[in-house]
């Protein structure tokens, strides 16, 4: 796997382990409105799973009078403090952002989180100050499986998309590394379990830990 110039990482799940704190989210939030989680909750996402595409499909599909602005206020509200003294790294991560970094590899974030949460978590956990280029998904552009985001990340790097490496550790974040025309390792995460068959064949590579990673990527 030498043939990168860039790596660009996803985050939750991926850097950190907060895709439980989110399944919470869903579930406060709608119950709130009087509603359960439906099975196929994100099943179909007409725009992609960016956070302001979230927000809006959440209105849309409960018929919320919350405006796509408030609704994502509110989900910040809910989890600015786990992200800003609980949410950790998952274990090594900082390890390779590190040696990445000091062999100056350009590093991307590519998240469908808010910049705003990235930022909190990322600079709590000392890592940061690693990324030359933040596409997140408050921004407007379609949200994964769409490839904008990863390719706008490639725009900022000054690295042709053929020349970036993504890791991610969900199906739609494989399929937009792919589409943008990017190599893709696809990361362990329990939360994605169901659908990492469809994931070890869409992906160049699967690891199960940052260990694997590491190896794989000669550090």
């Amino acid at each position: 796997m030498k043939e990168y110039q860039a790596i660009i990482f996803d985050m939750d799940g991926t850097l950190i382990d907060s895709m439980y704190l989110w399944r919470e989210v869903d579930k406060e939030f709608l119950q709130k409105r009087g509603f359960s989680v439906p099975v196929d909750l994100f099943h179909h996402l007409p725009q992609g799973n960016s956070f302001i595409q979230t927000a809006q499909y959440f209105k849309d599909r409960f018929g919320l009078a919350d405006s796509p602005e408030s609704i994502m206020q509110e989900w910040n509200d809910m989890v600015s403090w786990h992200y800003e003294n609980e949410v950790k790294l998952k274990p090594g991560a900082k390890e390779v952002l590190a040696k990445l970094y000091q062999k100056k590899i350009p590093l991307g974030l590519g998240t469908s989180n808010s910049y705003d949460l990235a930022k909190k978590v990322l600079t709590r956990n000392g890592v940061w100050d690693y990324f030359s280029a933040v596409v997140t998904g408050d921004m407007e552009l379609l949200g994964k499986p769409y490839p904008d985001i990863y390719l706008e990340c490639a725009r900022q790097l000054k690295i042709p998309p053929e020349y970036c490496l993504v890791i991610e550790d969900t199906l739609p974040g494989i399929q937009a590394a792919k589409a943008a025309g990017m190599k893709a390792i696809a990361i362990y995460d329990e939360d994605s379990l169901e659908f990492h068959p469809q994931m070890q064949v869409l992906a160049d590579a699967f690891v199960h830990n940052f260990k694997e990673l590491e190896n794989i990527l000669n550090l």
